[in-house]
């Protein structure tokens, strides 16, 4: 789609090129300084890791114009950690959290034509990701990587915007104890779309999974975490070793609490507490914070607000400070010049 047949109140979360992608190559022991492209492609082996074992991690997030027209990246500094997290766990060279940032910076920038407009409801999203290269067959860690970062302008991650959505508690498991759960490697949610698929074909938009090792604790979705309202007054949040430490999450948390002034409680939620509380939504880098009106437990229907008042402020107070028509606490938002 040409930049100028953009419609970007219509747009939807897919997948548009944009003109520019950072590359660099981890080779004999170190990265190289790399460079911005205009090829959209990637060349590799037939037996490239990343292929074979699925050896690949990844990030995402935005960038923004702001009210006083700037445009802003939103957190890039804990992606850029939790990358690193994720490479430590899936043996991969890490990029270097200055570099991480700095390719952001250039990625946003040389694509600034293609930051949605304030207003518009559509940001610039952004995908860093890191995968081996080397040809191999048996099993072992590639000894090539390669990072890069492309941009495409997205809109609202579930259709129809928001909207209260029907979610399901799946049968399958989505992570185990002491395993890959709480990094952002890309097999974890190719294991997600057996499930996924099925969920849609019976009505549903996502999949809610529990613990693995007793089935009666909430964890999250295949692409989002969850949080709960039990009142206007309080946020609860389940945390659990298996669960990806969701930076919108994070933020949500900070806001219920520093601007809201709600009680956020953390913990462990189990399945059958689930009809306690009043307001549910899915949120992340690309849901945000999407409302859930049911949640369907094997016959127990259990329903909330929707869009009620405690999931309001929080999606009204995080795209405030996102869109800067609220005040953001220090460094959350990155000036792209």
């Amino acid at each position: 789609m040409r930049l100028m047949d953009m419609e970007w109140e219509k747009l939807g979360f897919s997948y548009r090129p944009t003109d520019y992608r950072y590359v660099s190559n981890y080779k004999d022991g170190a990265w190289d300084e790399g460079t911005l492209s205009d090829d959209p492609n990637v060349t590799l082996s037939e037996a490239a890791c990343v292929l074979q074992y699925a050896q690949c991690c990844f990030e995402g997030l935005k960038a923004y114009s702001t009210a006083d027209g700037r445009v802003v990246s939103f957190r890039a500094d804990l992606n850029a950690q939790r990358l690193e997290d994720s490479c430590r766990r899936m043996e991969m060279p890490v990029f270097p959290k200055e570099r991480f940032l700095d390719a952001v910076r250039k990625t946003v920038h040389a694509n600034r034509k293609w930051v949605p407009p304030y207003g518009s409801g559509a940001s610039l999203y952004l995908r860093p990701y890191l995968f081996g290269t080397s040809p191999i067959i048996g099993v072992h860690a590639s000894e090539e990587y390669q990072f890069r970062v492309f941009a495409s302008p997205v809109g609202p991650y579930f259709k129809g915007g928001v909207r209260p959505l029907v979610i399901r508690v799946c049968d399958l498991d989505r992570a185990a104890p002491r395993g890959t759960g709480h990094i952002k490697a890309s097999l974890n949610y190719a294991m997600s779309l057996y499930a996924l698929t099925e969920a849609h074909a019976l009505g549903y938009d996502e999949n809610l999974y529990v613990d693995s090792a007793t089935r009666t604790y909430v964890e999250e979705t295949g692409g989002a975490n969850i949080i709960f309202a039990e009142g206007p007054k309080k946020v609860v949040v389940p945390i659990s070793g298996t669960i990806l430490p969701s930076i919108t999450r994070r933020s949500l948390t900070y806001i219920a609490r520093e601007y809201l002034g709600l009680e956020v409680e953390e913990r462990r939620v189990e399945l059958k507490e689930l009809d306690r509380f009043t307001e549910c939504g899915l949120c992340g880098t690309a849901a945000v914070i999407s409302p859930v009106g049911k949640i369907v437990d094997h016959g127990r229907d259990i329903h909330y607000v929707g869009m009620g008042e405690v999931i309001t402020k929080l999606y009204d107070t995080l795209t405030g400070i996102q869109m800067g028509k609220l005040p953001a606490p220090a460094g959350w938002l990155t000036e792209i010049d």
